[in-house]
């Protein structure tokens, strides 16, 4: 019989956080909501969502929200897995979309540096807006070949 994880236990319950979160993106440029879930250790959800601002290069994606949120509460290390969820907000709330959304490349890489302080390979789960699609990733094959703390000679 196989191992169940916790974090495999609560991917639908981290799907359903970061949904919550989507629904308070603040996106009114591209009208696309992201909502992100972590899990730590402890059983802990931190939620976050994304935060565009008009000068679009400092819009913040809600994986890293969500990092910094934990980070401020000292749980940096704690990251055990992410659900996300994103899509085109619909009118009066909600959002939609078909396909699973993965996190970008910047958020692979803060992930990155959380999997590394807690010496594990977060477990990312990615939904469509719509519920329909759900797929499950290590950290490790969304961004092989890391750079991370090691190669400074710092960690």
């Amino acid at each position: 019989m196989a191992e169940v994880r916790m974090e495999d236990a609560a991917a639908g319950v981290l799907i359903e956080a970061a949904r919550e979160a989507a629904r308070n993106a603040h996106a009114p440029y591209s009208r696309f909501a992201v909502g992100a879930a972590l899990l730590l250790t402890d059983g802990t959800i931190v939620p976050g969502t994304n935060f565009e601002n008009a000068s679009y290069g400092l819009s913040l994606c809600a994986e890293t929200v969500a990092l910094a949120s934990a980070n401020v509460a000292g749980r940096l290390k704690d990251v055990v897995a992410v659900g996300i969820v994103g899509g085109m907000m619909k009118p009066g709330g909600g959002i939609d979309g078909e396909e699973a959304i993965y996190p970008c490349g910047r958020c692979r890489q803060v992930l990155n540096e959380a999997a590394q302080m807690g010496g594990r390979d977060i477990a990312i789960y990615c939904a469509s807006g719509d519920g329909r699609e759900l797929r499950s990733h290590r950290l490790s094959e969304l961004l092989p070949h890391a750079f991370g703390p090691g190669d400074l000679g710092i960690g």
